[in-house]
């Protein structure tokens, strides 16, 4: 299980996402579910990271907006994301992406979600 979030990172990578649920499903009453959501958010941050650097032509739109659609869910859960992972994503995805509209919804329900007053970000 340790070692799964790193096949999740592999651009466009759906049928391992399958599992992800899957395994989230079974850890749902677990006390490593929370550990395992976290992993789950890092991987999908370095995925897109790896996807926007990859396809610069926006050519993979539908893989795209299912890991953003996964990420907004994981932030929403976590509450929480590793600052370097972050700061790939934010920078990575403004240099590609910065006229696609789902990324940028997405990147605008993350700046709310992290950069609230309590968060570890906004200090």
């Amino acid at each position: 299980m340790d070692q799964l979030p790193a096949a999740f990172e592999r651009a466009g990578n759906e049928e391992s996402w399958a599992v992800a649920d899957a395994i989230s499903r079974v850890l749902e009453n677990s006390e490593e579910l929370r550990s395992w959501r976290r992993r789950l958010l890092s991987a999908c941050m370095k995925g897109l990271v790896a996807m926007y650097s990859s396809n610069k032509d926006e050519s993979r739109q539908e893989v795209e907006r299912s890991m953003l659609l996964r990420l907004e869910e994981l932030l929403r859960v976590v509450g929480e994301v590793d600052p370097d992972d972050w700061y790939n994503l934010v920078k990575t995805g403004l240099k590609y992406r910065y006229t696609d509209e789902a990324f940028l919804k997405v990147l605008n329900v993350a700046f709310q979600l992290l950069y609230k007053t309590e968060s570890s970000l906004s200090q």
